[in-house]
């Protein structure tokens, strides 16, 4: 059975998309197989891994509003081990979609039922909000992982965040853990990214992982290619991170 990991915190601009993307690839090179699901309608994810949604036919959208089975909509990206369910800018609309429907909160996590036996991870990207989507990708998920951005305002947002977990936690997904706070964009010659390192391991302790993601201008330049880092440039800092992170996450659920 796969461990469904969600990332998200609904302030923009963090890392997310990039975690997403990183993480898949380097679980995916580790020899784990993948699954990555773009919750997200900018579909960064989905054209970071070389996959146009406007090409496909079936994307989540369709999944989520048509009740299109998953398989129909999963498609090989040019990393082996690594399959994508792409995302399409229609996604903006699905949530008023979903409203009257049964159960909307556990939409997903009933579409992902059948392919659970296929993966050994399922990563979900979710947008930079808190609403109907993210709260199928929380409760669908296993464990939820927080970037955090080592700039100023870091932490803003961080407690509605912790209280939408908390509510899904009680009502909707009793098993619901934090995988971990990862901090990205860190720069160790900026006073401010080791201030707010220190904050974030003061405040969650244990709960943040060891790796840090440093900035680098790889990771940037890697999804105009629709490549990770990892394919763009495998000595790069940033692709070196996510496989150290990968290799962190592994042995925390494979002990």
């Amino acid at each position: 059975m796969s461990k469904i990991i969600a990332l998200a915190n609904q302030k923009g601009g963090v890392g997310k998309t990039t975690t997403s993307m990183n993480l898949a690839a380097s679980l995916a090179t580790l020899e784990k197989r993948v699954l990555l699901i773009d919750a997200d309608p900018q579909a960064n994810a989905s054209s970071g891994l070389g996959v146009d949604s406007s090409q496909v036919d079936c994307t989540i959208y369709n999944c989520l509003t048509d009740d299109v089975e998953v398989r129909e909509a999963i498609y090989c990206t040019d990393v082996e081990n690594l399959d994508i369910l792409p995302s399409h800018i229609d996604l903006v609309g699905a949530e008023i979609e979903m409203l009257n429907r049964k159960q909307r909160e556990r939409i997903l996590r009933n579409l992902l039922q059948p392919v659970l036996s296929d993966y050994d991870y399922i990563l979900i990207d979710c947008s930079p909000s808190l609403g109907l989507i993210t709260v199928n990708a929380l409760t669908a998920a296993d464990s939820v992982i927080i970037p955090v951005q080592c700039e100023y305002f870091a932490l803003e947002g961080i407690s509605k965040l912790l209280n939408t977990i908390k509510i899904i936690k009680a009502k909707l997904n009793p098993s619901l853990e934090i995988e971990g706070f990862l901090l990205t964009m860190y720069d160790s010659r900026l006073r401010l990214a080791n201030q707010i390192y220190d904050e974030v391991k003061r405040h969650f302790r244990e709960l943040v992982f060891k790796t840090v993601i440093q900035r680098n201008v790889r990771l940037s330049e890697a999804p105009s290619h629709g490549l990770p880092a990892l394919h763009y440039d495998a000595d790069s800092i940033g692709a070196r991170n996510y496989l150290a992170l990968a290799q962190e996450i592994v042995e925390k659920n494979e002990k």
